[in-house]
C-alpha cells in the first residue's frame, strides 16, 4: 500500500494544499495515529485536540468542517464519543467497484 510513512504522509500533505493549516494539521494527525481494522482512530475529540494543543470546541468545529468537505468520516459510535477516519479522498486510495454489463 504504502512505500514508507514518510512517503505516505507527504502524499496526504500535498492532497490537503487546499485547506487552512488547522485543517491540514487535523487530517494529517488522524493519518498519523494508530487505527482499528475499520481505519477508526479509537482516540476522543478531546485526546486528539490536546495533542495538537487546541481547544476542543475548535478541534470539533474543524473536524465537522473536513466531515463535510469529505475528509473526514464517522466509522464509529459508542455511546456518546464518535470515532473518524480519514476518507479515499485524504489517503489517495481509490474505491474501485466493478462494473457489470447491461444486457
Amino acid at each position: 500500500m504504502k512505500a514508507t510513512d514518510g512517503e505516505y504522509y507527504r502524499a496526504v500533505l500535498r492532497r490537503t494544499a487546499g485547506l487552512s493549516p488547522s485543517q491540514r494539521l487535523i487530517v494529517l494527525l488522524y493519518a498519523m495515529m494508530p487505527t482499528d481494522r475499520a481505519g477508526a482512530v479509537r482516540m476522543t475529540g478531546q485526546e486528539l485536540a490536546a495533542e495538537v494543543d487546541m481547544t476542543p470546541t475548535v478541534f470539533s468545529r474543524m473536524r465537522r468542517q473536513l466531515v463535510e468537505a469529505g475528509w473526514l468520516e464517522q466509522s464509529d459510535r459508542f455511546s456518546n464519543i464518535v470515532y473518524f477516519r480519514l476518507t479515499a479522498r485524504a489517503t489517495g486510495e481509490e474505491n474501485i467497484v466493478p462494473l457489470s454489463r447491461v444486457m
